[in-house]
């Protein structure tokens, strides 16, 4: 289910947190569903555990997903809802400044990164 390119300018933690994220908004992990240990996560991707680690610990800051201790981790009812306007707005660009890296790096332009912003904005409304 998850994939990690570690050739990627963007570090693997992040790609973890972003493929979360991506399904836990699209549906395709639902409120409540419980995610893979962090050690059966990194077993599984062939990760330290500290990089899963850390993928989880920005789930759970951005209210993407909530820790029941012993019980685990489980996407949140709310994805998200509970963050403040001003931490989703941090969060946006700082996805913004990586999306902008990659784009260089990939040799994009701004008018194609745009277009792939707006492809991925209709797939996401198709998927809900």
């Amino acid at each position: 289910m998850l994939r990690v390119d570690p050739e990627s300018a963007v570090p693997v933690y992040e790609q973890l947190r972003v493929q979360i994220t991506n399904m836990a908004a699209t549906g395709t992990l639902a409120p409540g569903a419980q995610l893979p240990t962090i050690r059966q996560l990194a077993a599984d991707l062939g990760l330290a555990k500290g990089t899963v680690s850390k993928a989880y610990d920005e789930l759970l800051r951005a209210g993407i997903a909530k820790s029941e201790g012993r019980h685990g981790t489980r996407i949140a009812e709310h994805p998200g809802l509970d963050v403040s306007r001003r931490e989703a707005l941090a969060q946006l660009h700082s996805a913004a400044e990586q999306l902008a890296v990659t784009a260089h790096q990939l040799g994009a332009s701004e008018n194609d990164t745009r277009t792939a912003v707006t492809a991925a904005f209709r797939k996401i409304g198709k998927l809900r």
